[in-house]
């Protein structure tokens, strides 16, 4: 897949291009990107057209937690066959653009926009002035077809990034994992820890997630790893590990079930399943092992259903 990032200066040629924020990539975004996906039978290139960073970022102080990064979002969407990720720089100077200028200089010049996919609810352009209308009534100046998808529900609720993002805050993996269409997951380079896992006798991977990641509640969470492509169970922890030494950073420790090799450097993701027990602190070393065994009969008897 071919990755373009902070740059204005690209043509792209005989494309189908899905626009939006895609951040959480959930149920109602994937509308979007598989009919995109679909028109590559057609011979056009599969494009997803979003913006760098969280477009509230620039007139916030604030920074806006992500389901997604950018890195994790990059990784997701190189597994689903799509050709081209265009990750427009959002500027003061791109966010000023009129609605009109959008159309002709970015999805007609440098994507070559034959079909053009979004959300009924798409808006863009200076002032968010442009909206579905005004691409409709320049799909025939322009020559593109437009395909507009209407929101979809999960228990009478629209499915949204700001919706899910509340879930995730609360807790609620399981639902999480209904209104994306795949478990939330966690994606990155396994780091060195501290090892006090092994020497314990549970050696975990580790992943360091930036701070623009959104994370559930602290806690144990029975998880599945995928690594190379094949997927392994295991428990998760988010947190600290207050038992063993308070780390400066949150962290995600993963407990791979019958899995004993040398990860670091690799690329994993680490889906989370279901919420078992929040983190906690224990008077002993002892203590903590005895929770951890008790947590692994948690976790297979989960795997095994």
């Amino acid at each position: 897949m071919k990755y373009i990032a902070g740059e204005t200066d690209f043509k792209i040629k005989n494309s189908a291009v899905s626009l939006g924020k895609f951040d959480g990539i959930h149920l109602g975004h994937q509308l979007l990107l598989n009919k995109v996906l679909e028109l590559k039978k057609d011979g056009l290139q599969a494009v997803m057209f979003t913006f760098l960073y969280n477009p509230r970022n620039l007139f916030s102080d604030k920074e806006i937690e992500l389901i997604y990064t950018e890195e994790e979002k990059r990784y997701i969407l190189e597994q689903s066959g799509f050709d081209v990720l265009v990750s427009y720089p959002f500027t003061k100077e791109t966010a000023s653009m009129e609605p009109v200028d959008f159309i002709k200089e970015v999805l007609i010049e440098k994507l070559d926009a034959k079909v053009i996919v979004v959300g009924a609810d798409y808006c863009f352009g200076h002032n968010r002035r442009g909206n579905v209308e005004l691409l409709k009534e320049k799909s025939k100046e322009y020559g593109y077809e437009l395909i507009v998808f209407d929101k979809i529900k999960v228990q009478d609720q629209v499915i949204s990034s700001s919706y899910i993002r509340s879930k995730i805050a609360e807790g609620d993996i399981e639902l999480v994992t209904r209104l994306l269409g795949r478990p939330f997951s966690i994606i990155g380079e396994v780091k060195h820890g501290r090892k006090i896992g092994r020497t314990i006798g549970f050696p975990t991977v580790n992943l360091i997630p930036p701070a623009s990641k959104l994370l559930p509640p602290d806690g144990v969470y029975a998880s599945m790893t995928s690594i190379n492509g094949i997927k392994y169970p295991g428990l998760t922890n988010i947190g600290h590990n207050p038992t063993v030494g308070v780390t400066p950073e949150k962290r995600v420790e993963t407990y791979i079930f019958d899995f004993d090799s040398d990860l670091y450097g690799s690329t994993i993701e680490v889906s989370l399943y279901a919420y078992e027990r929040p983190e906690m602190s224990f008077q002993s070393v002892e203590d903590l092992k005895n929770q951890m065994n008790q947590d692994i009969i948690y976790g297979r008897k989960y795997f095994s259903k």
